[in-house]
């Protein structure tokens, strides 16, 4: 009896000490020379970690390890210490593919990547490391028959945590989360601008995210926000404190749109230099997108600070036979904004816009000062029959806004809307400008109070029926 509690207990101790200790990549065979292929001895350790009921999985400072496709799994850490580089290898056969799948339509090539895990919890990626996706398009490329990998992929995990670590150069997206919940990301850098499509966050029909304090200069929508499953809404997310740079939008809420949308927040953010818009808040597929909150926000040079649109397109790659029917927008708040787009042409202002009969209800705009750039003419002011985002007009595209050309307002232009109210709106013009600031077109309720154009407050805003 004796001999049987004493081997117990030393089974306890040895499991006890491996689930608290380490499990260095290099003990595993990994060698850090920029050029050995360690996607083996990686797995090793991130497999022997969870053997032992998990730990920490160390990437030594100041090495590079090459790999291929690997595995992250339950109640594992993958620490990257100061200097240490996870980087990609140029083989794209080395990139597996049951990793799941890109759920956008016409992206098959995107579906591989890097760094994945299915069906796991308590998952951490920290440290002051770098995970480099080495996306140089001669080896990662459709024309050259091959594909561009993410960077990460995680399908219906549980307790997620991303913190300080740097992701860098991935051939696609930088990260992709699939039906996860409880998400973590605090104090990452993304530098995605090797190829196109380089967007940091995208996250597909998840709920309770937090992303603090983090720094985006991307190729792509930074974050984009998608729910292409019915039974998988987007919901309980909270971005703070974070800086956004870089091509397309900072923020990209539906297109892929099948789930519905809710309880979105972003608050204490700045958003420099994006080329296309702020705030892009589009539902497509017949869900319902409603109650969510963007304040304390800081713009430059973004020709469209806030960018919605209610419509119809086939956006998933599961996408149904047939169209979708046009469910629900409603309740948005935009306040406390500055937005200053003196330095770009006549197409940087505010386009919010319904269909006929199908209206997006309920926003508000309060607090908000623009410095306009101004160059609008007569011809523009008196512009009629502006197009409709109808799938004759669409024809296979996403709803951008060159399918629309010049607006007749220079500052805020809103159609096809029931409900918005307006407070404190000052619009300055850096130059001359015939168009009126403010225009509303098909919209049946409204309040506008205290708009003011040059310091001087505006007794109307122009309504068109």
């Amino acid at each position: 009896m004796k001999i049987i509690l004493t081997t117990l207990l030393i089974t306890l101790t040895i499991v006890s000490t491996s689930y608290s200790k380490d499990f260095n990549i290099e003990d595993y065979g990994a060698i850090g020379d920029g050029e050995t292929l360690c996607t083996q001895a990686v797995q090793k350790a991130i497999d022997a970690c969870t053997f032992y009921g998990g730990g920490r999985v160390v990437v030594p400072s100041a090495k590079t390890y090459i790999i291929g496709t690997i595995y992250l799994k339950s109640n594992v850490t993958l620490y990257l210490e100061k200097n240490a580089t996870l980087k990609s290898t140029l083989d794209y056969d080395l990139y597996t593919t049951d990793t799941y799948k890109t759920r956008y339509k016409l992206e098959k090539h995107m579906s591989r990547c890097l760094i994945y895990a299915e069906d796991a919890e308590n998952i951490t990626i920290e440290g002051h490391g770098t995970i480099d996706g080495n996306a140089l398009e001669e080896y990662f490329h459709p024309k050259n028959g091959t594909g561009r990998p993410m960077l990460m992929r995680f399908l219906r995990c549980n307790n997620f945590n991303v913190k300080d670590v740097t992701l860098i150069n991935p051939a696609s997206w930088t990260t992709d989360w699939v039906f996860c919940d409880n998400i973590t990301i605090s104090g990452v850098d993304v530098v995605a601008q090797m190829q196109h499509n380089g967007a940091a966050i995208a996250l597909d029909g998840c709920t309770n995210v937090q992303v603090t304090n983090c720094n985006f200069d991307t190729s792509d929508d930074a974050v984009a926000i998608t729910s292409s499953a019915k039974d998988k809404p987007s919901k309980n997310m909270v971005f703070s404190n974070c800086t956004f740079t870089g091509k397309w939008s900072a923020f990209r809420i539906g297109l892929l749109s099948l789930g519905d949308f809710e309880s979105i927040s972003v608050t204490n953010c700045t958003f420099t230099n994006i080329t296309d818009a702020g705030f892009k808040i589009q539902m497509n597929e017949g869900a319902e997108l409603k109650n969510m909150v963007f304040s304390n926000i800081v713009m430059k040079n973004v020709p469209r600070p806030i960018f919605m649109t209610f419509c119809q397109q086939k956006a998933s790659v599961d996408a149904p036979d047939g169209m979708f029917p046009m469910k629900a927008m409603h309740h948005f708040n935009f306040n406390n904004m500055i937005i200053d787009n003196s330095e770009l042409d006549k197409d940087a202002n505010i386009f919010i816009t319904g269909m006929p009969n199908h209206y997006i209800t309920d926003i508000q705009l309060s607090d908000i000062q623009m410095i306009l750039p101004g160059g609008g003419t007569k011809e523009d002011a008196e512009k009629e029959n502006i197009n409709e985002y109808t799938l004759d007009v669409l024809d296979g595209w996403w709803p951008e806004f060159k399918l629309i050309g010049t607006l007749p307002a220079s500052g805020i232009y809103v159609r096809h809307v029931n409900g918005i109210y307006m407070n404190n709106i000052q619009i300055k013009m850096a130059g001359e400008d015939a168009r009126p600031p403010i225009v509303l077109e098909d919209v049946p309720n409204y309040a506008a109070n205290e708009i003011y154009l040059n310091y001087k407050k505006l007794k109307s805003v122009v309504v068109r029926k």
